[in-house]
């Protein structure tokens, strides 16, 4: 689309390239807004853990043309296993019967390569400033001062922060995060291990109550991913910029000899791209303030326990943008975007207990439930329909709005 001839053309900056500032940058450009994406890594992220695309997503996905290059990234798991507290297996089940996902039509990919496939289309199109981020944002009613951390000056009529749970932009604008996050109550630890375990399109979980042990591997592959999540009363912030305390703490929690969980603690401590972090949820009573709003996890995240962050993501780029294509007046545009969404994010919020009980039981007598069924004839379908259905039907809240030109 030629951006000078374009209705309401304006500069927007969107502050994060990982999966809902690309999906934004693409809608913007396609309705033809001059866009810059800022990021501080130094390139799009690739590798990571699945992440699914389901219902409405996977129709955005659809209209961005992407379902051919995420089919041809599916990695397809296929069972979820598990074993006992001595290391013993119990059964296994049909990851989608517990996401309430549909096996034939959701798509999983890795994070990095959904990132890689929203960011290829754009790449030439709009202007990414890698190793870079927001310094400070002066809104002064009519146009957006920003100054970045390497020193670069500019302006723009709008800013989105696409920038995560621990958004920069939302704290720029809102203030500290604290009052907006909604700690689940676990912490969690992720990296990759050698893939010593023969695994391959599959997860295997360990648990005791409250506590997780998790090998995941997407495909033959010599590596997989390890996740060691445990619930915690109160979040241990004091481990947050120490990673020896981090893995010392995590490792506190993994006393038996049993199963793999020596090697996955060693494993953590030896790893080089360690995650650790809170599961918790951003809640926040508006979304956007003058001229700057948020998008995706910044505005919404739904953590990992829903496993809905990325799809909620997607759609919300998809309305944010349609919303600013079809407004002349950015106000009028951000409070269209947030009546449109606010109901679908937060019901895909509400998921985050929904397969809990499965994959992270917290209490003895949910373990003991959980292991019971598995042990049932015909464990492998087993499922909790109550909350499945309930699952399937947020993915599919929304009916996607036709924008002009967005077809």
């Amino acid at each position: 689309m030629d951006h000078s001839a374009a209705p309401h053309a304006r500069r927007v900056l969107i502050s994060g390239a990982s999966i809902a500032g690309p999906a934004l940058a693409y809608w913007l450009d396609r309705y033809g807004f001059d866009v810059t994406v800022v990021e501080k890594a130094s390139a799009v992220r690739g590798g990571g853990y699945a992440i699914d695309i389901r219902g409405t997503a996977r129709d955005v996905a659809d209209r961005m043309g992407l379902l051919p290059q995420l089919r041809a990234a599916h990695v397809n798991t296929q069972r979820l296993g598990f074993v006992d507290a001595a290391g013993e297996p119990i059964g296994s089940v049909d990851p989608n019967g517990i996401t309430g996902g549909e096996g034939n039509l959701d798509l999983e990919v890795r994070r990095g390569d959904l990132a890689d496939v929203l960011y290829t289309p754009i790449k030439d199109r709009v202007e990414f400033l890698f190793d870079d981020s927001i310094a400070t944002l002066d809104d002064d009613g009519d146009a957006v001062h920003v100054v970045f951390d390497s020193g670069a000056r500019r302006t723009f009529d709008l800013v989105i922060g696409a920038d995560g749970l621990h958004s920069n932009t939302r704290r720029l604008v809102f203030g500290p995060e604290e009052p907006f996050h909604h700690y689940l109550g676990h912490v969690f630890a992720g990296f990759t291990l050698p893939n010593d375990f023969g695994l391959a399109h599959e997860g295997l979980a360990w648990n005791e109550p409250g506590r997780a042990a998790i090998l995941y591997a997407h495909e033959p592959s010599q590596y997989l991913h390890g996740f060691l999540a445990f619930t915690s009363e109160a979040p241990p912030y004091e481990a947050f910029r120490d990673p020896q305390a981090q893995c010392d703490l995590v490792a506190s929690r993994y006393p038996e000899q049993v199963w793999h969980l020596p090697r996955l603690v060693e494993a953590m401590r030896e790893a080089d791209d360690l995650f650790f972090d809170i599961v918790s949820q951003i809640h926040m009573p508006v979304w956007s303030r003058g001229r700057v709003a948020l998008a995706g996890d910044a505005a919404h995240a739904t953590s990992f326990l829903s496993g809905q962050g990325s799809s909620v993501a997607l759609v919300g780029a998809y309305v944010l943008a349609g919303e600013l294509a079809t407004h002349a007046d950015h106000a009028e545009a951000f409070a269209a975007y947030e009546k449109r969404m606010r109901p679908f994010a937060e019901r895909n919020q509400a998921l985050a207990g929904a397969g809990g009980t499965v994959v992270t039981p917290t209490t003895r007598e949910q373990l003991d439930a959980r292991n019971a069924a598995l042990r049932a004839p015909r464990s492998s379908a087993m499922r909790a329909h109550a909350e499945t259905d309930e699952a399937h039907a947020a993915h599919t809240a929304m009916a996607l709005p036709d924008y002009p030109d967005a077809a």
